[in-house]
């Protein structure tokens, strides 16, 4: 929860014999002036000094020692005073203005009065000093840039000239980022004309000393002669840079944005009030309402989001003690303590924080929608794209009217007098492919009460609802607009506590309302055939034909329990019990959506933290899914759902992994469970290697199909059986016990690179494996471990670079290479992990508990541990080597991870073949494992 803070009754008025506040710092300082910078007695310190009869180098020193120690006292004033009242971010602001407008005009009082003055200035020997953009604005962050531009009448004089050098060094000698330049009026036109940047800084020019007469000129000359008339090519050329800034900051909903640059940031704010001072020569956001391009509850909302906004920037520079703009992990969980944020049932103090932002920064893009389209409509701004291209605009419905482009509200009181209304008008949007104008969003939003149970229980509002998802092939546009205005969650009220939710993990890169909305354009794009390519197994099951109803009504509704104490699953399909029927479906609908919702990560687990060439997996997973139409629902809502947690989400390894699973699992379904075993894919396997070894005799071949045992034949590809059928035949021609032989090859299908071992079989090689992999920065994806029945090992790990990614191929010598030292003996592994094995500083605010679990039933041969904890460059060599040191025999692991977190799953027997069926084993090694994993921790984040 926020803290609550009281409004600051703090005095404007400056000292006596102090220059007066300026008007654009109206308002409230943060505490009184004096603490923050008092003129009276630094003038004072500073005459003192100037009686003195000392040289202008001493006397500049002096004077940087009496400001910098007003600085740090000022500073320290602001930073306490906030810290008390930490959503007071216009009062500070103001503050840090205050204070560098006493540090400026005390430097240039000192420079032209102390250090050059002039007894009778000529007419071309006079300086004003003016603050440009944020400065020139009034809005100062803790570590924001000091913005100067220091004009004259006429060519720069030598004394000018000096006068500009005194100050800039007293300046810099106080640590200040001064941005600085030195222009005639003529210069200032010419250039603005030439550059926005410099055109927009000048926009927010402020008179702070020297000699006024000459900025009130510059003022009424940028007026006249370079802003009137250019309105339309400044508007132009701000919402140009506002799409490219868009373009590289990404999305408002990425989980780590950019408070100044990014969208629905400052930027976007200061942007609006650029455009509406440019046209309307206002002050203050708040002249835009008599203007009519505010509503008071835009401009309320306005006023809110800046402000918050600028709140959460200035603890980000109070934090990190310097410019910081990215709101990244480790910042979000030190922001959101110092704002007040608790945690509470379910959800971490940061995670209600960055719902906050999310929600502010989603209020800033719909002010931008607003007050761009009164631009449009008195032709400040150019008609859309679209519009300008398809001059023939679409028939629409009675009711509504097309308004520069957009579908409007013919007349607000007949619409608003049926309440279905509110879902016709995203209706008519889609069917006309048209954008909804912001008069007609605004209708709504001011009418959101009139979706009540009535409206909700409606069956004509039902069916309007599933077919924006069912019938227009654009559902992500609807909702995404609906969820915008409210509407969305008005009328699913279940939906309301996930919108602009965070989840403070790696893993996820959108808030769960975006993830939704994603989830549901993936599916979209896989009817309208945009991914036949890369997604084959899904598009193919969409084509066959499912419930597309229960499909959209699961997607929609699979993460709604998120947030809470329970389970998300459990209580999702808790509220999809209660929904789904609302939605207008059938009870056997109902029931399967129940179901989906209830299970949607089961396909995924089952992938991606079980090995699916055990026959057990896939008779356990089939048992589950019952039928061939579950699980072909489940299989598109588990691809959708993997793609929707973000843009690199989704890979050739899951992809292979969920193909291999609904295969296998579609055939039992449909031919009986009896054809899942060992024997049977043994004997395939040894058919299709005989078949790949043509050259090899019968012999060799009967040498090589009796030396592995079963798991061997059903658990690696025949590629990989002909890779360790010549490696082995190469160790046993060498005749060296030590010998080891390493493949690597990029595996395009799978995403990964494949590296196969073949040695002499001994303790602990699995661990020494991985830790060799480690250290070359591959994480491993998957690994399999066999023995055979003649004293050998063959080892078969997948890896990927640190980008998710296969290794080049003109990198795997090179690996190869310091593999082998590492096995060899030449690295220890163990030593080297000491540097390497670290933590970033933005991933270590995340807390992953540890969950370690013994399954005897998911394998017919193997006992199952599960390892879910905090993931690490050197966590599998640990927990490896943890084993082995217990006699453990690992037969594969399979490794899952997800963002910070990460589940290592151990198929593994004791030394005499065994499962772990003792409590106390279990207990010994889990105590085992602990200490690994902890012991590691404490290396990786010192």
């Amino acid at each position: 929860m926020t803290l609550p803070h009281k409004a600051l009754a703090v005095s404007d008025s400056s000292p006596a014999n102090a220059t007066p506040l300026s008007p654009v710092l109206a308002g409230p300082l943060i505490c009184e002036p004096t603490e923050i910078f008092d003129p009276v007695s630094v003038r004072q310190q500073i005459d003192a000094l100037s009686t003195a009869d000392i040289a202008n180098a001493a006397m500049r020193g002096e004077v940087v020692r009496i400001l910098r120690e007003t600085q740090k006292t000022g500073r320290a004033a602001i930073a306490e005073s906030f810290a008390r009242a930490p959503f007071a971010a216009r009062p500070l602001t103001r503050s840090y203005t205050y204070l560098t407008d006493g540090l400026v005009k005390t430097a240039m009082y000192v420079a032209s009065e102390i250090l050059h003055p002039l007894s009778t200035p000529t007419q071309g020997e006079r300086i004003a000093v003016l603050a440009v953009g944020g400065y020139g604005r009034g809005e100062m962050a803790p570590s924001s840039d000091v913005d100067l531009l220091f004009l004259t009448p006429y060519k720069i004089t030598a004394w000018a000239e000096s006068v500009i050098e005194s100050m800039l060094y007293i300046l810099w000698d106080l640590r200040l980022k001064v941005g600085h330049s030195s222009r005639t009026i003529k210069d200032c036109i010419r250039l603005g004309t030439e550059d926005f940047t410099i055109r927009t800084a000048m926009l927010e020019q402020r008179f702070i000393a020297g000699y006024s007469p000459l900025a009130e000129e510059l003022d009424q000359t940028l007026k006249t002669d370079l802003f009137h008339g250019t309105e339309r090519e400044f508007i132009e050329a701000k919402l140009q840079e506002r799409d490219q800034r868009h373009r590289k900051q990404g999305q408002r909903y990425m989980v780590e944005p950019n408070v100044k640059e990014g969208k629905g940031g400052l930027r976007d704010l200061q942007s609006l009030f650029w455009i509406a001072k440019y046209v309307h020569q206002v002050q203050d956001v708040a002249e835009l309402v008599p203007l009519g391009l505010f509503t008071n509850e835009e401009f309320d909302t306005f006023a809110q989001a800046e402000n918050f906004l600028w709140a959460v920037r200035s603890h980000l520079h109070l934090a990190t003690k310097r410019a910081t703009e990215q709101l990244t992990f480790d910042m979000q969980v030190e922001v959101a303590a110092r704002m007040g944020y608790q945690d509470r049932a379910g959800r971490r103090g940061v995670e209600v924080f960055m719902q906050k932002y999310f929600r502010e920064a989603t209020r800033v893009g719909e002010l931008t929608r607003i007050l761009l389209t009164k631009l449009e409509a008195s032709h400040m701004k150019s008609a859309p794209l679209l519009e300008r291209i398809f001059r023939r605009r679409p028939r629409i419905k009675p009711g509504y009217k097309v308004v520069h482009g957009r579908l409007d509200v013919a007349d607000p009181e007949s619409f608003l007098a049926d309440k279905v209304n509110m879902l016709r008008l995203f209706e008519e949007g889609l069917r006309t492919g048209m954008l909804i104008h912001p008069d007609a969003m605004r209708l709504v939003t001011a009418n959101l009460a009139l979706i009540d149970d009535d409206m909700r229980n409606n069956k004509e509002a039902r069916r309007i609802f599933l077919d924006l998802m069912l019938k227009h092939g654009n559902p992500e546009r609807a909702l995404r607009r609906m969820n915008e205005l409210g509407v969305l969650s008005a009328f699913v009220p279940e939906f309301e506590p996930i919108v602009a939710m965070m989840q403070f993990n790696m893993y996820h890169s959108y808030t769960v309302d975006e993830h939704t909305i994603q989830c549901i354009t993936t599916l979209a794009q896989i009817e309208r055939g945009e991914l036949t390519e890369e997604l084959p197994l899904a598009s193919g099951i969409l084509k066959e034909g499912v419930n597309r109803k229960v499909l959209y009504a699961a997607l929609l509704l699979h993460d709604i329990g998120k947030g809470r104490p329970e389970d998300h699953s459990i209580l999702g399909a808790k509220i999809t019990r209660k929904v789904a029927p609302r939605l207008g479906l059938t009870k056997s609908e109902a029931e399967t959506a129940e179901w989906l919702v209830r299970y949607h990560l089961l396909m995924s687990d089952m992938a991606q933290k079980r090995d699916i060439s055990d026959p057990r997996t896939v008779r356990g997973f089939a048992k589950a899914v019952q039928t061939v139409k579950r699980l072909d629902l489940l299989t598109v809502l588990t691809v959708c759902d993997i793609r929707g947690v973000g843009p690199d989400t989704w890979n050739n390894w899951k992809a292979t992994l969920l193909r291999a699973l609904h295969s296998e699992t579609k055939r039992a379904l449909e031919t009986g469970m009896e054809d899942l075993n060992r024997e049977n894919r043994g004997t395939e396997a040894k058919k299709a290697l005989r078949k790949a070894l043509p050259e090899w005799s019968k012999t060799q071949l009967k040498q090589e199909t009796s030396r592995h045992y079963a798991p061997y034949w059903q658990g690696l590809h025949v590629s990989a059986h002909v890779d360790f059928a010549e490696m082995l035949q190469e160790l046993e021609a060498n005749g060296d016990p030590g010998e080891i032989l390493i493949r690597l090859h990029p595996d395009e299908d799978r995403d990964a690179t494949s590296a196969f071992f073949a040695m002499g079989d001994h303790p602990g090689i699995f661990a020494r494996v991985a830790g060799a992999l480690a250290l070359v920065g591959a994480n491993v994806v998957d690994a399999r471990s066999y023995t055979t029945k003649d004293g050998y090992v063959t080892d078969a790990f997948w890896i990927q670079d640190a980008d998710g990614r296969p290794f080049e191929a003109s990198r795997l010598p090179r690996l190869t290479q310091m593999i082998t030292k590492t096995l060899n003996g030449e690295v220890v592994a163990r030593d080297a992990f000491k540097s390497r094995d670290k933590i970033k500083k933005r991933e270590r605010a995340f807390n992953v508990p540890t969950h370690i679990t013994f399954d005897n039933d998911g394998s017919e041969i193997y006992t199952i541990i599960e390892v879910d904890t905090r993931d690490r460059p050197g966590l599998l060599h640990d927990l490896a080597r943890a084993l082995a040191a217990t006699n453990v025999y690992i037969a594969n692991a399979v490794i899952a991870t997800y963002g910070e977190q990460v589940v290592d799953t151990f198929y593994v027997k004791d030394m005499f073949g065994l499962k772990y069926y003792s409590e106390s084993k279990q207990r010994t090694l889990e105590t085992k494992l602990r200490a690994a994993i902890t012991e590691g921790a404490k290396r990786a984040n010192t």
